[in-house]
């Protein structure tokens, strides 16, 4: 797969309406990643990635191997995507998924081993995996876009404001 198709692929899988904001959050996801594991690490997973992409992980990144769990790694991808972080954790897991699918299933496994999924709940990047990855039948099924529940606030420590109020029509 080469960038094109790599970044054409995510497009389609988050209906994004540009590439920029795919490469966006493309960037985002993966250099987080990078900075959470080790260096021989990310670049064992990015080998098999097209050069441009392996760059988020590897290149790009000044520091590997911070420990942080997936709250912070979610707003670190909110941050850097420019996305709420219910946005940022679905582009994540369906750019992790589509990773999984590119990288030979011992370094995606080398992956999952550094990240603990019970004590900080990285298991939550996984969830396209593990329930069968992207495919027709689930993009028949949920359409594009985030599912209606991505991550619950409380998942998050996110605190998101509502209106009390009733709406009203001004015709």
């Amino acid at each position: 797969m080469n960038f094109d198709e790599f970044t054409g692929t995510v497009q389609h899988r988050l209906a994004l309406p540009d590439t920029g904001r795919t490469v966006r959050a493309i960037r985002a996801t993966l250099m987080t990643l990078g900075e959470r594991i080790p260096e021989g690490n990310a670049e064992d997973l990015a080998a098999n990635l097209p050069i441009e992409i392996k760059w988020y992980l590897t290149g790009a990144v000044h520091e590997h191997g911070q420990r942080f769990d997936w709250r912070e790694f979610v707003q670190r991808v909110s941050e850097i995507e420019g996305v709420d972080p219910p946005d940022a954790a679905y582009h994540a897991r369906v750019i992790i998924d589509l990773v999984e699918s590119e990288v030979p299933p011992s370094d995606f496994q080398q992956l999952r081993d550094m990240l603990p999924e019970s004590d900080e709940n990285w298991r939550k990047l996984f969830e396209v995996v593990d329930a069968g990855g992207w495919g027709d039948a689930e993009e028949a099924q949920i359409g594009s876009g985030p599912p209606a529940e991505v991550e619950s606030p409380e998942d998050l420590e996110v605190t998101l404001e509502t209106e009390d109020g009733p709406s009203s029509d001004d015709e």
